[in-house]
């Protein structure tokens, strides 16, 4: 059974780009195994981890700690990318 895949979302207040990551986020959690782990970009951790993943704006997404994008997430960018680790864990 493969662990799930950590998922951080740095988030905004009022964020509605924000907003669409979750919906994104809840469905897909549906297919694939997900630990969703929300941190608020304006906080000091969140600030951090944005600086460190060059992300330039919310929300921003990591994918197992590595940067995956941020501003509007694309489901089927991400879908694709769970679908490739899904395989390589097969392997």
């Amino acid at each position: 059974m493969n662990d799930p895949v950590e998922i951080t979302l740095l988030t905004a207040p009022d964020c509605g780009f924000c907003d669409h990551a979750k919906q994104v986020l809840h469905r897909l959690g549906r297919q694939y195994r997900l630990q969703v782990i929300e941190i608020d970009l304006t906080s000091e951790a969140g600030n951090a981890l944005a600086a460190d993943s060059g992300v330039m704006f919310a929300p921003g997404v990591l994918v197992a700690g590595e940067p995956f994008s941020f501003g509007r997430l694309s489901e089927r960018k991400l879908r694709r990318a769970l679908d490739r680790r899904a395989g390589a864990d097969r392997m």
